[in-house]
């Protein structure tokens, strides 16, 4: 779809012209504020450009323009201005909004005039409304006139299409001023009446006034039909505050990094809930109670809980929060019965956030954490009175497949859609496997194997025998079966259609509840990736290493060639918008009014390609970069990333340098070495080849397309007074600022340094200690256990 972002600015802006407050002055730029050329900035684009290769062609064609613009200049100006930046031709608009802000700030800004500079602020807070007037391009103007407090402008502007640059500029063309300007014009006061100013460009007045722009810069957000097939929508008037008042909810999976954001986020929008319940699994002496109270003292989560509450959110938490200790891997949650009694009675949601979201781990983990607790939180709703169940999953249960996925929950499936695939059966079976390997693991056979190992390790001596030599095969049968059995589970879920044991896990789960789930209240939730908040809890908030936050790293060192399909969708969602979304689910399985499925996704709402994804997440890095001192940072910021196909890949990147190191070791061989060249060098390739084989079916296989329609439509009947608290919208996301200020930002400061084995910028510790008033202590799930706030 063609997005002529020029061409609709200034229908917008005419609006904005005529509803100015103060009057309008126009200021001319060059002269008063800075003696700016029309090459300089053109060339300070091409000169970064994203590729090696395309840096030194651009670098000719500036060199040619520069050379003819004597010629040119002398014939039309106009037309001068026009050819020159023709070699923009192909650059994206997010790599020129970034380099014209950076430009700004450390090419033109030391060099503002101080004189022409004050009169312009001195306008502006005298309420004149100011419009700037530049022949530079309005990605370098804009943050200019923001600087200034200035909020419009007028500037050459490129056309794009799709995003890129056609190396066209719009009409009007603000063509340079003319040879002895320099000697008229060069004086702190850039005001121009507007027919002068029109005159000097060679336009007319109406030409001006419509080409008057936001200095903002603006994101075009995508926009579609709503459809409603098969007649199906939602009744307006649905209010979640009204479904969540006097209710009981309990929460599993609290302590991870979707449900402490939900959490945080219900705490704050909905005191109308009557109560929360969350279920904590113990761990060894840690009990649920003080992993929660850990929980509250560490995370930055609850950070604004404790910013609005101060001294009373202790008191405010006792009338809202129940811990309950409990393990979903065990039958009836491992509640003690007085407790399960209780909840069984009074709950009116369950909220399952929890799972194993590691995509290769011990088939046993990923079986008891994704598939077995599903089923059994299932069966604790089915024998609860009257409770809906809100089930997270994820959108890549869809597998190797391309196209659009649909929301619809479909019994048994699996992507190469195998007629005779059971899913309980295969549950069953891969159930069975596991107590297959475990006594395989005690064998005769394999416990030889592994005697033979420990004795042969280079580390242990060589009379190893008796009890340390017992200890050391104990610890290499516990490697063997953990790396049997996640072998085994990735190569079932690839036999099956999906890419890790992770996604076949989800999935088995989901069709378990399709078919035992049959007749209750409850929602599957697929989110797709889930990655920074946008605003709530506050803007820029991540944990841990998860997700992409690998691969984002990756592309801020040297690595340059990551295999992707350039035009495949990268589904990333923020954290905030899952939770409006699972709030909005909850809330209609309370009322009955939900749909069995749900997808929370962005590839068809508001789509980001592989390819804008690379550019943007090297944009980001690009910026932090800049502003660091030292060789490092000055080398860093050149080496952009780029997506390329596995083959090139494979003959230019990590392979082929493994390689080279290995012919090395090889040819060094025969020497007496102690110890074998680059061996940390082919470690550290290895890794990184293992991370892209890893996420190559994110970002190079399966073209997939989420339709996320169900919880739009949810949205859509909220009452008006809720839409702007626990509306879902993605559409409206700006990909260029979550990108390069937000979503990079936050990784660097919550997720990259545990990458880097760095500790997390300190923080003010805080206690969460302190005893209830009238000195009773609060009852909790587990039998006879008790906790305390301070």
């Amino acid at each position: 779809m063609n997005d002529l972002v020029g061409e609709r600015t200034p229908i917008l802006e005419s609006t904005n012209h005529n509803s100015s407050a103060g009057p309008t002055v126009y200021w001319r730029v060059e002269g008063s504020l800075l003696d700016l050329t029309v090459v300089r900035p053109v060339a300070f684009f091409t000169w970064n450009a994203q590729t090696f290769a395309e840096r030194f062609r651009r670098r000719g064609l500036i060199f040619l323009m520069a050379s003819l613009r004597p010629f040119l200049y002398s014939t039309n100006r106009k037309f001068a201005t026009r050819a020159i930046h023709t070699v923009l031709r192909g650059v994206t608009r997010d790599r020129l909004d970034l380099l014209g802000e950076e430009f700004f700030l450390y090419k033109l800004k030391p060099r503002l005039k101080e004189h022409g500079m004050q009169k312009v602020q001195e306008l502006v807070q005298s309420g004149t409304d100011v419009v700037l007037v530049s022949q530079g391009l309005e990605h370098v103007m804009r943050p200019l006139a923001q600087h200034l407090g200035v909020k419009r402008i007028v500037a050459n502007r490129l056309e794009f299409r799709d995003g890129m640059a056609t190396g066209r500029l719009l009409n009007p063309v603000i063509r340079p001023r003319g040879a002895f300007a320099r000697i008229r014009e060069e004086n702190p006061d850039g005001r121009r009446a507007p027919k002068t100013l029109a005159r000097q460009l060679n336009i007319s007045l109406d030409e001006l006034k419509t080409a008057v722009i936001p200095a903002q810069r603006l994101e075009v957000a995508p926009t579609r039909p709503i459809v409603h097939f098969e007649g199906q929508r939602q009744a307006p008037g649905f209010s979640v505050r009204r479904a969540f008042s006097a209710k009981h909810v309990m929460l599993i999976g609290v302590t991870g990094f979707i449900g402490k954001v939900w959490l945080a986020n219900t705490l704050l929008d909905l005191p109308e809930v009557k109560k929360i319940y969350l279920l904590i699994r113990r761990q060894k002496s840690n009990p649920a109670e003080r992993r929660f109270e850990k929980m509250m003292e560490d995370s930055p989560v609850f950070d604004p809980l404790f910013e609005r509450h101060g001294e009373c959110l202790p008191s405010f938490l006792r009338d809202k929060i129940e811990v309950v200790e409990g393990d979903v891997t065990q039958p009836g949650l491992g509640l003690a019965a007085e407790t399960s009694h209780r909840l069984q009675k009074s709950l009116d949601l369950i909220i399952n956030s929890s799972g194993l979201t590691d995509f290769n781990p011990d088939l046993r983990d990923a079986l008891k954490t994704n598939t077995d607790a599903a089923v059994n939180i299932m069966e604790f709703a089915r024998s609860a009175d009257h409770a809906g169940l809100l089930h997270l999953s994820t959108c890549y249960v869809a597998g190797e497949q391309d196209g659009r996925v649909g929301e619809k929950l479909t019994p048994n499936y699996n992507p190469r859609e195998l007629t005779e695939f059971d899913a309980e059966q295969e549950w069953r079976s891969v159930h069975e496997f596991v107590k297959q390997a475990e006594a395989k693991a005690e064998s005769d056979e394999v416990t030889e194997e592994l005697r033979v190992q420990a004795r042969s390790k280079e580390h242990a001596a060589k009379d190893l025998h008796g009890a340390a030599l017992e200890n050391q095969i104990r610890k290499n049968r516990v490697r063997w079966l953990r790396n049997y059995l996640t072998e085994a589970g990735t190569r079932r879920a690839k036999e099956l259609g999906w890419p890790n044991t992770y996604t076949l896990t989800k999935s088995l789960a989901e069709s378990l509840i399709a078919k035992h789930g049959a007749g209750l209240p409850i929602a599957v939730v697929r989110p797709a990736i889930v990655e920074t908040s946008v605003s709530k809890p506050f803007p820029g908030w991540n944990e841990g290493i998860n997700t992409s936050a690998s691969l984002s790293y990756l592309l801020g060192t040297y690595f340059r060639q990551l295999p992707s399909n350039k035009s495949k969708r990268l589904d990333i969602v923020p954290v905030d918008a899952v939770c409006n979304g699972m709030t909005l689910i909850a809330a209609a399985v309370m009322e009955r009014r939900h749909d069995p499925l749900y997808q929370l996704a962005t590839s068809v709402t508001n789509p980001c390609d592989m390819g804008r994804s690379i550019e943007l997440t090297s944009l980001a890095h690009r910026k932090h970069y800049r502003a660091q001192e030292g060789l490092e940072s000055w080398l860093r910021l050149r080496f952009d990333a780029i997506p390329v196909s596995k083959t090139r890949y494979n003959r230019m990147s990590a392979p082929a340098q493994r390689a080279i190191v290995k012919s090395i070791q090889r040819i060094m061989s025969p020497l007496p070495l102690k110890k074998a060249p680059l061996v940390k060098a082919e470690r550290t390739l290895e890794r990184l080849e293992k991370l892209i084989e890893l996420f190559e079916p994110f970002i190079l296989l399966n073209e997939h397309d989420f339709i996320a329609e169900n919880i739009e439509k949810l949205s859509y009947a909220l009452v008006p007074e809720e839409k702007e608290v626990f509306g879902y919208d993605t559409c409206s996301l700006d990909w260029w600022e979550y990108w390069i200020n937000i979503h990079i930002p936050a990784l660097r400061r919550w997720t990259y340094p545990l990458i880097e084995g760095r500790p997390l910028e300190a923080r003010v510790p805080r206690s969460f200690q302190l005893a209830p008033a009238n000195g009773v202590a609060v009852k909790t799930g587990t039998d006879g256990a008790t906790w305390r706030y301070s």
